[in-house]
């Protein structure tokens, strides 16, 4: 039997379909929407919303999805928390916030004046987590705790780490921030950079703390995947039950009377999902966007997806009664109806999208039965499909108008006759209905409320990620989606009729913290300006951080650090050489501060207080026994340097009254005029300890008869009767002699 092989070229057009069919599938899952975003999960005070693509402000809601282009402001007394799942966000009074940018990779957040928190739980690694302010750009690099405030003027960043590392980039410079440490930023074209300790902690850390310990320790973390936002809020308002069809599902214990899932709370347009539910209850953000629901044992139980896949989010989980993907149909007037689906339906969008992202929205929310089922479903190519929640008990019914406002639906619901249900077609995609202002501003549109002051709204900010472009205004989006039969618009569509500036002002800046792009104001070389009040007054206090290129400490440095091991110094750039500053460290001698160090916050849940990372203080970091133990190591200790090395650190800057001469001994060479005496003390045949030719000549010296001042003196002395006489007293002390400072005891008594 003869096989026949295509021929080349039939082979080049074989592969050049399948290289064009995985293109167009890569194309179509670029257009996908992201799959998370962030849920407003706590208000208190007064909190206004601006959604992306409009001017108006209006109130915030409660379970409100949040995504690229929202901004947020919180007046006075006021704060929120906005939860990602993998991060937390909480911002504290009169805070100017706003996404940048937020998909499944990247969440870039503006601050352009106030104090937020944020909490990184768990970070992937190809996710970046980026806060822009008005003069620098902080990277969070690893999981963590991290505080940015920005004062009014805008010129002024706090950065505050309790855990974790951040990278804070602006003014031509690129500065580490490590645990336990917090630096200041003033100005704009150059910054100045001052360190300090991290304090007390305040109302914002308390309540950021509590609410972070609610998350910890929620029983509910076993049940649900971890990247879903407001599992801690199931705990107290419901219970876990095990079911033998679906596992652990849970049922809230509370609810009014005639309650059924989407039945309280309002319909939003949230672009480029399109119509969105927000839940009225405190806890109803996760069983509404993710899992299903099915009434066992006579209550209504959420049952959550697979605990160990990323879920999807999704923005309302039901199917739709009425008629299909036309819209309304006549026998059921003018309401529009829906009910929740169940474990193992098929959840079809109404947003244009990808198979692959058809098939993960549905496998990380519920059990199915195969890929098949998924796509003739979404494909419609299955028309007879039995939901199990079809049925009156289960359907909420509005009418269209109170649909497409905003309004809460509780107040409005239609009761509709079994008999009109049982006749009504059921659709998987909801209905071709245009949005209207209120239907993105929601129930509180037209409604007073605080804004934020048109200085920050439109202040610049720094930046390292390029952010997205500006928002389609929704009154083009309205003319594209009456275009489109009332649809959401794909992303290629909304990508044509967006604008050609960014989402926000911005001053883009490169690795190293200068601007790059057009338009960006030039940058100086980054040197702290002396004449500021917020530059450190110390020597080298503006000087770059170890990571951008200081040297490594010399044994001058580490000299001063073993005879000052006893004493806290301030973690601060003045304890390096102050090259910076245009001193010779070799002449100067650089002294700790006589005020008493700032401690450490230990008080600041939920870390532990820990020293500066090596990063920053490379000569002086916690991984440094010298400085850790408050001690020297034994290898310096026993070995001085080679007779071919030069004198090192000739001067003490600072004696210590305990062991002046026992300091300055162990790391000064023999210097020429006194290295004739000892030299008999080194070759005379004794025991094994004369291997420490430095520790000897201190007991040796010392006659009976002569007062132990100021030994250093009594070298000149002639050395042959000397080293005769005191070796018969040496057996003592070498008995003791375990380490660099074991037998310095013994010596004090022998003196004494």
């Amino acid at each position: 039997m003869t096989t026949r092989l295509l021929s080349v070229p039939g082979r080049v057009a074989v592969l050049a379909l399948l290289a064009l069919f995985a293109l167009g599938a890569a194309w179509a899952e670029e257009e996908d929407p992201p799959g998370r975003v962030a849920r407003l999960s706590d208000v208190e005070g007064s909190v206004s919303l601006q959604p992306a693509g409009v001017q108006e402000w209006a109130a915030a809601t409660l379970n409100r999805p949040l995504t690229t282009g929202d901004k947020l402001w919180t007046d006075q007394n006021s704060r929120a928390e906005l939860d990602i799942g993998a991060a937390v966000i909480r911002l504290g009074a009169t805070t100017g916030f706003s996404f940048l940018n937020l998909d499944d990779n990247t969440a870039q957040m503006q601050v352009t004046a106030g104090a937020l928190i944020v909490r990184v739980r768990h970070m992937q690694g190809n996710q970046t987590y980026e806060v822009d302010t008005p003069n620098i750009a902080l990277s969070l690099q690893q999981p963590g705790e991290y505080r940015v405030e920005v004062n009014d003027a805008g010129d002024t960043t706090l950065v505050k780490v309790s855990e974790g590392q951040a990278q804070a980039a602006g003014g031509g410079q690129s500065v580490a921030v490590g645990t336990q440490q917090m630096i200041g930023f003033t100005g704009t074209d150059t910054l100045s950079v001052d360190r300090g300790s991290l304090g007390s902690p305040d109302d914002l850390d308390s309540w950021s703390a509590g609410r972070e310990h609610q998350v910890q320790d929620s029983p509910s973390r076993q049940y649900v995947a971890d990247d879903v936002a407001g599992t801690q809020d199931l705990d107290n308002n419901g219970r876990w039950e095990s079911t033998p069809d679906y596992g652990y599902v849970w049922a809230p214990t509370v609810v009014v009377a005639g309650w059924a899932p989407y039945r309280f709370g309002h319909w939003v347009w949230i672009v480029p999902w399109g119509w969105t539910w927000v839940d009225d209850a405190p806890w109803g953000y996760a069983p509404f966007h993710y899992g299903r629901w099915v009434e066992w044992n006579s209550a209504w139980c959420w049952v959550p997806g697979p605990r160990r896949l990323v879920p999807v989010y999704a923005p309302a989980l039901v199917a739709w009664v009425g008629g299909p993907a036309g819209g309304v149909s006549v026998a059921f007037g003018a309401n529009v109806g829906w009910f929740p689906l169940a474990p193992r339906e098929v959840y079809v969008p109404g947003y244009r999208v990808s198979p692959t992202y058809v098939r993960n929205v549905n496998i990380t929310n519920t059990t199915i039965v195969n890929n098949t089922n998924i796509t003739n479903v979404y494909q419609n190519s299955v028309t007879n499909i039995h939901y199990v929640n079809n049925k009156p008990a289960a359907v909420t019914a509005v009418p269209q108008n109170v649909f497409t406002s905003g309004q809460r639906v509780g107040g409005h619901a239609v009761r509709l006759p079994p008999a009109v249900l049982a006749g009504a077609p059921v659709a998987a995609a909801p209905p071709a209905l245009v949005p209207t202002h209120q239907s993105v501003l929601g129930p509180n549109a037209g409604r007073a409320v605080a804004r934020p002051p048109a200085a920050l709204v439109s202040r610049p900010v720094v930046a390292r990620t390029p952010p997205p472009r500006a928002p389609v205004p929704f009154e083009r989006q309205v003319q594209a989606i009456q275009q489109n039969g009332g649809r959401p618009l794909a992303r290629a569509e909304l990508a044509r009729l967006q604008p050609a500036t960014p989402v926000a002002p911005v001053r883009l800046i490169a690795a190293g913290g200068a601007a790059v792009g057009a338009g960006a104001p030039a940058h100086g070389a980054g040197a702290a300006r002396p004449g500021n009040p917020a530059t450190p007054q110390r020597p080298g206090a503006a000087a770059p951080p170890a990571s951008a290129g200081a040297q490594a400490p010399n044994l001058a440095d580490r000299e001063r650090v073993l005879q000052n091991s006893r004493v806290t110094s301030t973690p601060r750039a003045s304890d390096r050489p102050p090259a910076a500053a245009g001193g010779d460290s070799s002449t100067t001698p650089i002294r700790p501060s006589p005020a008493p160090a700032p401690q450490l916050r230990t008080d600041r849940p939920p870390t532990a207080p820990q020293p500066l990372p090596p990063t920053q203080q490379p000569g002086f970091s916690s991984d440094d026994p010298t400085h850790a133990y408050g001690r020297p190591p034994a290898a310096p200790a026993n070995r001085p340097p080679p007779a071919t090395a030069a004198p090192v650190n000739p001067v003490n800057p600072n004696p210590r009254q305990q062991q002046p001469q026992y300091q300055e001994q162990r790391y000064r060479p023999p210097a020429p005029a006194a290295a004739p005496p000892p030299a008999p003390v080194r070759e005379a045949p004794i025991p094994p300890p004369v291997s420490r030719p430095q520790e000897r000549p201190a007991p040796l010296r010392e006659a009976p008869t002569a007062p132990p001042v100021n030994r250093p003196q009594e070298r000149p002395a002639p050395p042959p009767p000397r080293p005769q006489e005191a070796r018969p007293q040496e057996a003592k002390p070498e008995s003791r002699d375990s380490g660099p400072h074991a037998d310095r005891t013994s010596r004090d008594r022998a003196e004494r």
